[in-house]
């Protein structure tokens, strides 16, 4: 799978993530964090990564804080036929 590494400030400073991007969705939480995981774009194409937040204003974490460099998986939008259990 394509894949690129990005500096924490290239993805902070340069592409204004985690509040830019096209997706930012939250995949689970624990006490004291939230773990995002985002789609944003980079030089024509478009990449997914994660990271992780303070739950409260009272923690002390940021995205990426502990990474100075982040692996970012190329991704594509396509359309995906989903089944699902529905009541009747």
């Amino acid at each position: 799978m394509p894949s690129i590494t990005l500096s924490r400030e290239v993805l902070k400073n340069e592409l204004g993530l985690p509040s830019d991007a096209i997706k930012d969705d939250i995949i689970e939480t624990d006490r004291w964090s939230e773990h995002h995981e985002i789609v944003f774009e980079y030089q024509g194409k478009f990449y997914e990564t994660g990271y992780s937040c303070g739950a409260t204003e009272m923690q002390d974490q940021y995205p990426w804080d502990d990474e100075d460099d982040v692996v970012c998986l190329e991704v594509e939008k396509r359309e995906v036929l989903v089944e699902k259990w529905v009541r009747v």
